[in-house]
């Protein structure tokens, strides 16, 4: 019988909660791409460039962050990405959702552990 990989349902999983990682890391404070892939490698969820972006310029589109443009001293502006309020409204439903979801796939994990 041949083996199953789970590395197709890990990037899922990760696809899944990106957005909601990525405004609880603007959450703390304004960040530029680079400083939001590196908080998110720091917690093992690697990112590259080519799926930040265009998460980012969407949530921009739909109203959750905005930017701002700043002068860098190590090479070209960066783009600075910050929360709006209707981001943080978003976020906090996004939270509790979360939790709400945790809750249950923990409880269902639980149900076939102790079996």
């Amino acid at each position: 019988m041949e083996a199953i990989s789970t590395d197709n349902t890990k990037a899922q999983m990760r696809k899944g909660v990106l957005e909601l990682c990525i405004l609880s890391i603007l959450m703390e404070g304004d960040a530029y791409p680079t400083e939001i892939i590196d908080k998110l490698k720091d917690t093992k969820l690697v990112v590259v460039e080519g799926t930040l972006y265009p998460l980012l310029t969407r949530l921009k589109n739909t109203g959750l962050l905005t930017y701002r443009w700043e002068e860098s001293t190590s090479g070209p502006p960066r783009k600075y990405y910050k929360l709006t309020e209707t981001g943080e409204q978003y976020l906090k439903e996004l939270q509790q959702s979360w939790k709400e979801l945790v809750d249950a796939v923990n409880k269902t994990i639980e149900r076939g552990i102790n079996k």
